[in-house]
């Protein structure tokens, strides 16, 4: 079963073709970097209108790359949820209006769903990556969200901890923005600190009321602490560089990511963890979460930590095999309720 995969739930524009939710036949990304690096984060209107100029020429890529006329695709799936609302609506709307006028299934995908699937997907030719078992644990990693899940199915999430305020993708784009480092500010961040001493700066662990918030992280304290009182933290046996900043400041983040992930799979004696989204390409968190010998870590391939298509056709894949279809009236949504929660 062939799918057309289509994502733009933020700034990628993004359509794959996936056969039987395991082979990447195609995988096409159209990145807006460009577009938006000159005010150092993405601005929604633009956004918005580059998937509407590019969403065809993607498509017609990917169909062409995976050797296949339109009529050949089995069904076609496309991001409903969450992310930018009108960067949402091109993708969702070509999707359903591809599907009718093809008519072939269509179904509707919430794109954190297609982060945990990720690292199933393999491309053609090459070995299939073997699915983690079910129950296991979800980190889910990105510019909009931090969250530690349990995972009982492709589409059965229950979540444990998340943010109560900035996501950990937020707060590395901000610290960048405001050293003027570069965008997109996690890429840069992860470049600069292999050249510095984490010791350099000694910023605190964000701490958060044990009985309310077990598993949930903040970043907002750590990211006022690395802008506005950098100095209260420097050892002055370093040199305050730059590569330094960035080592000390991508440490404390990882380090509290990953005390709460330990706490979670300690408590639920869950020992596989599947990570996604963009930034389980960082690769101080990588190394971190290898750290325990008693806990298997799966990631993604690099190319497909981002937002792609392939994601979502993989996990269309599944909805389709229960015999599951999206209606023609399915809307977007910019937000999932219990992704985040605040401070009680």
């Amino acid at each position: 079963m062939k799918i057309l995969g289509i994502e733009t739930s933020c700034d990628e524009t993004a359509a794959a073709v996936v056969e039987d939710g395991k082979t990447i036949l195609s995988n096409v990304v159209a990145t807006q970097i460009p577009f938006h690096e000159i005010y150092k984060g993405v601005v929604p209107e633009i956004a918005s209108r580059k998937h509407a100029e590019w969403i065809l020429p993607v498509v017609r890529q990917a169909l062409r790359e995976a050797d296949l006329d339109a009529s050949e695709i089995d069904a076609v799936a496309a991001t409903n949820r969450p992310g930018l609302m009108g960067a949402l609506l091109v993708g969702l709307t070509f999707g359903k209006t591809f599907a009718w006028s093809l008519q072939k299934p269509f179904i509707a995908v919430n794109h954190m769903l297609g982060h945990l699937y990720a690292s199933q997907l393999s491309e053609k030719g090459a070995s299939q990556n073997s699915a983690a078992q079910y129950p296991f644990l979800g980190l889910l990693v990105s510019g909009g969200h931090t969250i530690i899940c349990k995972v009982n199915a492709f589409d059965d999430i229950e979540i444990l901890g998340t943010t109560v305020d900035d996501s950990i993708g937020e707060a590395f784009d901000k610290v960048a923005k405001f050293y003027g480092l570069g965008y997109p500010g996690g890429v840069v961040i992860d470049s600069l600190a292999k050249n510095g001493d984490a010791r350099a700066f000694d910023f605190p662990v964000p701490s958060l009321d044990e009985k309310e918030h077990r598993y949930d992280v903040s970043f907002s304290g750590l990211k006022t602490a690395v802008i506005h009182q950098r100095d209260l933290f420097w050892n002055r046996d370093f040199e305050a560089t730059n590569e330094n900043l960035c080592a000390a400041f991508q440490e404390t983040a990882c380090r509290t990511i990953v005390s709460r992930l330990f706490k979670a799979c300690d408590d639920t004696k869950i020992k596989t963890v599947v990570a996604g989204g963009g930034v389980a390409a960082n690769s101080r968190l990588r190394e971190m979460l290898m750290r325990r010998p008693d806990i298997k870590c799966v990631f993604p391939p690099l190319k497909l930590c981002g937002d792609n298509g392939a994601m979502i056709a993989g996990v269309a894949y599944h909805f389709l095999l229960r015999g599951e279809r999206s209606g023609l009236d399915t809307t977007a949504k910019a937000r999932v309720e219990q992704f985040k929660r605040g401070l009680k």
